[in-house]
């Protein structure tokens, strides 16, 4: 049995653009980032094609899907939408800077959490609960498959940082719009545990 996982970061939006915070805000890809896509998708077609196809329920993952895997059945997993960034929803450094409660999250790695919104603790549980949800019914049928998620950076981070082996740290894990990884997952039945391994990089 192999189950390969392939985690895909949706395509570049407007506030990805202006390196804004972008979490809850539901907008859609840029339009140059839908040509990107097409021709990404063009070049992938007949190569790879998912098994089953996982999103989160953001506009900007279904249309990414929708583009490089035309006619594919999205399932909507609401665990992966990005995380709530609170009061720092849809702004950037420029703006940012200068808040107390802006400097509070920098000094802390980011660990403190948005104010009004989620913990980095709070948001990595949450989508590692959704995935291990998809994920533990696809082992116990011993099949051989390929699962991919077009989702969110951050979800992306999330989950590698749970999962990698060898392991690297949430940060280690960022990617750009468009791009990701394929991993195999490999599943200790005794113990339960789940590990990503040989892990390889998808540039777009």
């Amino acid at each position: 049995m192999s189950v390969k996982v392939y985690l895909l970061r949706h395509g570049r939006t407007r506030g990805n653009e202006e390196h804004r915070y972008v979490g809850r805000t539901d907008e859609p890809l840029t339009k140059q980032a839908r040509e990107s896509l097409r021709a990404k998708g063009a070049a992938a077609e007949g190569i790879v094609r998912p098994d089953v196809l996982y999103v989160s329920p953001l506009l900007r993952c279904r249309e990414t899907a929708g583009i490089l895997f035309p006619g594919q059945e999205q399932i909507v997993v609401d665990a992966l939408r990005e995380c709530d960034f609170g009061e720092f929803e849809d702004m950037n450094y420029v703006e940012l800077n200068g808040r107390p409660d802006y400097q509070r999250f920098l000094d802390s790695g980011g660990e403190c959490g948005f104010p009004g919104g989620e913990t980095k603790r709070e948001f990595q549980d949450r989508c590692v609960g959704g995935f291990l949800g998809v994920i533990a019914p696809e082992l116990e049928r011993q099949s051989d498959r390929q699962l991919f998620f077009v989702v969110h950076g951050g979800t992306i981070m999330a989950i590698l940082d749970r999962f990698s082996d060898p392991h690297r740290d949430y940060y280690d894990w960022q990617t750009g719009n468009g791009s990701g990884y394929a991993a195999e997952v490999s599943w200790d039945k005794g113990t339960g545990r789940l590990t990503l391994e040989h892990i390889a990089e998808i540039n777009e």
